[in-house]
């Protein structure tokens, strides 16, 4: 299945909820799903009950489009889940909160999650002092993630960076704003996760069915 290139703020009137897919963008008026919240298409505005399969599938797809990651990749690392010790559901986010695009994210260097693929992709990103341009790219406990010091006046980049005290607080990444890097902790906390209400019981239920 071929990544998504059309308009990401249908993705959020599919699901019915604000993904945050556009940064700044999502938090003013000109927000899709604030203008229209629901359905896009020529029956989005009907009544449908969701089947209790429906619900499920739906959640499924709303976290693989908020970490924008293709079918393929998301059930890999939903079976990777199952061979881990503790709640299977947990286990799958920590492994999507764990992908270096992510940790770029996360870390400010990026507004969105699509941008931060890009900035990994380009070169701009260095993992323990070696460059690296893998998104997928598991991060491990104490990975040291810095921009690279040709890149670091890039507007971009500097623009998230000076919008990141506005974010919430993650406990699983440390930032040092003046030297452009940042720690993967590792020391993932499922309650943190509040922007975006996820419900993973539901996905590990889709995929047990």
């Amino acid at each position: 299945m071929a990544r998504y290139t059309g308009p990401v703020c249908k993705l959020c009137r599919r699901e019915g909820m604000k993904l945050f897919l556009k940064g700044d963008r999502c938090e003013g008026e000109k927000c899709a799903y604030t203008r229209r919240p629901y359905p896009p298409g020529q029956h989005g505005q009907a009544r449908i009950k969701l089947s209790e399969y429906a619900v499920r599938l739906r959640e499924k797809q709303k976290v693989r489009r908020v970490y924008g990651i293709v079918e393929k990749q998301f059930r890999r690392y939903y079976f990777e889940a199952t061979r881990r010790k503790g709640r299977t559901g947990e286990e799958m986010l920590n492994l999507l909160e764990s992908r270096l695009d992510n940790v770029v994210y996360r870390l400010g260097f990026s507004q969105t999650r699509a941008e931060a693929r890009q900035v990994v992709k380009h070169n701009h990103i260095l993992v323990n002092g070696k460059r690296l341009n893998i998104p997928s790219y598991v991060c491990k406990k104490n990975d040291k993630i810095e921009i690279r010091e040709e890149s670091r006046k890039i507007p971009g980049i500097t623009l998230a960076l000076a919008a990141f005290d506005k974010r919430a607080a993650i406990s699983w990444v440390s930032l040092d704003k003046a030297n452009f890097a940042g720690t993967f902790t590792g020391t993932f906390a499922r309650e943190e996760l509040n922007a975006v209400s996820i419900r993973e019981n539901l996905i590990v239920e889709y995929y047990s069915r």
